[in-house]
């Protein structure tokens, strides 16, 4: 599994870590599981000048995932056994370019289906076709994308949804609710195991599903 960060944040943030880490120690479920993790550009550099600086363009954001997964082609590591993703704009990237990559599957970590308070600038159009078995885990009171919004949006029959109960973009649910940050990270981590399980099933029965295993251990730092 190769995860990218979201706007704001690299790739060692809380969020990255916590699911880098808990789905390799939940990894045994389904043979083994490697999870790498890579930065775009413009986070590069804010990481070096200290300085913020607003994502790349879509083209270079492109350019970045393509070459993470030409450096994994490298390592012999071929695509058909990937699942990529990440959250919001890594897992939004990830999509576009998801089927033309042939991985395995695509999971997004709070899809980014549209900007705050901006309903109607959906970022939906390549969903509504994409072939490329998906999970997303969403909040279900996410300002990018909540429930209500999402359940009536024409997404492809290979997308699956997993709500979180009164989360946001973040996995955070709103104070009062007897919910946890910790447990929704539990639950999506579950669930998305539990999709790579059934596509390794899938697979092995000659269902046409594509193997999604990754054997060995977790990478001692994450792809440069």
């Amino acid at each position: 599994m190769v995860l990218a960060h979201g706007a704001g944040q690299g790739m060692d943030s809380a969020f990255m870590t916590a699911f880098a880490e808990g789905l390799c120690a939940r990894g045994a479920r389904v043979g083994g599981l490697r999870v790498a993790r890579f930065e775009f550009p413009y986070m590069q550099i804010m990481r070096s000048s200290g300085r913020r600086r607003p994502p790349d363009r879509q083209a270079e954001l492109i350019n970045a995932w393509q070459k993470t997964l030409a450096l994994l082609a490298d390592q012999d590591i071929a695509h058909q056994r990937l699942v990529i993703g990440g959250k919001s704009l890594g897992g939004r990237i990830a999509s576009l370019l998801a089927d033309q990559a042939r991985v395995a599957a695509l999971v997004c970590l709070g899809y980014p289906f549209h900007p705050p308070g901006k309903p109607t600038q959906t970022r939906t159009e390549h969903l509504r076709t994409l072939q490329t078995p998906t999970l997303i885990c969403q909040g279900t009171r996410d300002p990018f994308g909540n429930q209500a919004e999402v359940q009536n949006y024409p997404l492809s029959s290979s997308i699956r949804l997993c709500w979180l109960d009164q989360a946001d973009h973040s996995f955070r649910p709103r104070t009062g609710t007897g919910f946890t940050q910790a447990a929704h990270f539990g639950q999506a981590m579950s669930a998305i195991i539990e999709f790579i399980n059934e596509l390794s099933d899938g697979a092995e029965n000659g269902s046409g599903r594509p193997e999604s295993k990754a054997h060995g251990t977790p990478p001692k730092r994450p792809i440069p």
